[in-house]
């Protein structure tokens, strides 16, 4: 189960990133320190809605994009919100979902046994069978 604090830190250093900013610069224009910010991103503090609404600010963000974004990483959709270009701005809502990025989940690494079908086959007790990811 993921945390909110998780997924709203997570989603905003991604927004961040995506801005070639540094915590520096945004936690200057947010009006928060830059440790408090890293540890916002970092998933170990609980940001207050203003502290939220200010960074949001901040990146150029609304907070209720966030919060979106935010509610389909918790559900496990992993669909991110792509920002929109200012050329983008005005277009119709059924052009913008047309073109909205979608990720595919990313495949976590699965635990093999090493050593061949033979090597596992073989079943020898008090053999030891390695393991590799």
């Amino acid at each position: 189960m993921t945390l909110l604090r998780t997924e709203l830190g997570t989603t905003l250093r991604g927004h961040r990133l995506r801005q070639r900013r540094t915590l520096r610069d945004v936690s200057g224009a947010a009006r928060v320190s830059l440790g408090y910010l890293s540890e916002v991103e970092r998933g170990q503090k609980e940001a207050s809605s203003e502290l939220l609404a200010s960074i949001c600010d901040a990146l150029d963000l609304e907070l209720a994009d966030l919060l979106a974004e935010v509610s389909l990483g918790l559900r496990g959709d992993r669909v991110r919100v792509r920002p929109l270009a200012p050329a983008q701005a005005d277009a119709p809502a059924e052009e913008l979902a047309a073109q909205a990025s979608v990720e595919q989940p990313v495949a976590e690494p699965a635990l093999a046994l090493v050593g061949g079908p033979a090597a596992r086959s073989a079943g020898r007790p008090g053999e030891a069978v390695s393991l590799a990811a």
